[in-house]
């Protein structure tokens, strides 16, 4: 077995996801959730799939994660399967299949045996269990609308720097202040 306890996130979920040594995968799992907090099983995952800030507090249970994925923290991707006590049958049996770019935003849930169509973006904190189609935006429960064409929300390779942030977040303060003192 590998000696895991001092790999980085990105290490771990590429051993746990990837590895065909299943020492090693349980070995990852158990890091992942000790260090993380996030527990992630998917049957098919493209190897570019991004996890911002370290998944932190997620559950990631999928079918599939396609082509750049990007999930944020506190996600919830799993079952919402049900046992039918008089037919004696599981219902709704199946974890969520993620089309190529989409991106997953805090806090948000996707439950049961629906297809997250391409290019969409699951809002911070909405819970969908019903299918997505392509382009769109999600929001609060089972809700979309047409995805702007001409905006990405909340992820692309050209982020802001830090510290850029920080400078804009420290000009709002001053405004702030400025402001609460007239």
């Amino acid at each position: 077995m590998t000696d895991l306890d001092s790999i980085d996130f990105e290490e771990l979920v590429e051993i746990n996801c990837f590895s065909e040594n299943a020492a090693d995968k349980a070995k990852a799992a158990e890091l992942l959730e000790k260090d993380y907090n996030c527990q992630i099983v998917i049957q098919d995952m493209a190897r570019d799939v991004k996890f911002a800030h370290h998944a932190r507090g997620s559950i990631i249970i999928a079918a599939k994660l396609s082509r750049n994925v990007v999930i944020m923290q506190n996600v919830t991707i799993d079952t919402n399967m049900r046992y039918n006590k008089l037919t004696e049958q599981w219902e709704n049996v199946g974890n969520p299949i993620l089309d190529e770019n989409v991106i997953v935003a805090d806090g948000a849930k996707i439950l049961g045996p629906v297809i997250i169509g391409e290019n969409t973006v699951i809002g911070a904190g909405a819970i969908v269990t019903k299918d997505i189609p392509a382009n769109s935006v999600a929001f609060g429960v089972n809700s979309y609308k047409p995805k702007d064409p001409n905006y990405d929300l909340l992820f692309n390779d050209k982020m802001l720097n830090p510290k850029e942030i920080i400078a804009i977040n420290n000009q709002r303060i001053e405004q702030f202040k400025r402001d609460k003192s007239v």
